[in-house]
């Protein structure tokens, strides 16, 4: 059984949001789509793509299991909308001690440990399995996440979500007003050669052009991207 987590201390240490982000106003373009019809469309999009994405849940989820003998699925705490706490899940992409082989892998590679402080993802992640390297080439991991988007933490588009120790070093303040999305303006991007600072320039974007024609633009961006095998 899954549970949000909006009463655990948030990402700011018990401080609330700053005015900046409770109380700026969202643009007033396609005020309806973001304030109704984008739930809307999550849910329709969500139950209809269902009798498809379950079968292939189910298939990829098994040879994950098979490879280890191991939960297939991940799950770990993401921040939200206005700063929520919720649990994000995904097909497992990575060895089961991931953090432990994070951290040794890092003292052992300064270089390694640089490109994690800039970007805070590795090229090279001694983590990610060789199954895990497919589903993450076809995003095919992020699957588990259109559960998410059921529930109402995540919307089918919208900002790359973020841990709650990240919060530190993202400098914007759009991300706070949206839900965080499967997909979006950065993950369509050519993310691995962008810092993780970016992100902010690409949440900001995003909300000031948010509208419906903006997210099914996204949408079949990100069908490009998953054919062209340039996730990760």
């Amino acid at each position: 059984m899954t549970a949000r987590f909006r009463d655990l201390q948030n990402p700011f240490d018990g401080r609330a949001l700053s005015p900046a982000v409770t109380a700026k106003k969202a643009p007033a373009r396609s005020k309806i789509y973001r304030r109704l019809g984008k739930r809307i469309f999550d849910i329709v999009a969500v139950l209809l793509g269902a009798p498809i994405v379950i079968p292939i849940l189910a298939i990829l989820a098994l040879i994950v299991y098979c490879h280890d003998r191991c939960n297939p699925f991940y799950s770990q705490i993401r921040v939200g909308k206005g700063g929520c706490l919720y649990r994000i899940w995904k097909l497992r992409t990575m060895v089961v001690d991931a953090e432990s082989t994070l951290g040794a892998h890092l003292a052992a590679d300064p270089s390694a440990c640089q490109e994690w402080e800039t970007t805070q993802k590795l090229k090279d992640d001694p983590r990610v399995t060789r199954f895990g390297r497919v589903l993450r080439k076809s995003s095919l991991d992020e699957l588990p996440q259109l559960w998410n988007v059921f529930k109402g933490d995540m919307s089918l588009v919208g900002p790359r979500p973020i841990m709650p120790e990240q919060c530190a070093i993202y400098p914007g303040e759009a991300y706070y007003r949206l839900l965080p999305g499967i997909t979006g303006p950065w993950q369509v991007s050519e993310r691995n050669a962008s810092t993780f600072a970016a992100r902010a320039d690409f949440d900001t974007d995003y909300e000031s052009s948010l509208s419906l024609v903006a997210d099914l633009n996204l949408l079949f961006a990100t069908v490009r991207v998953v054919t062209r095998g340039t996730g990760y």
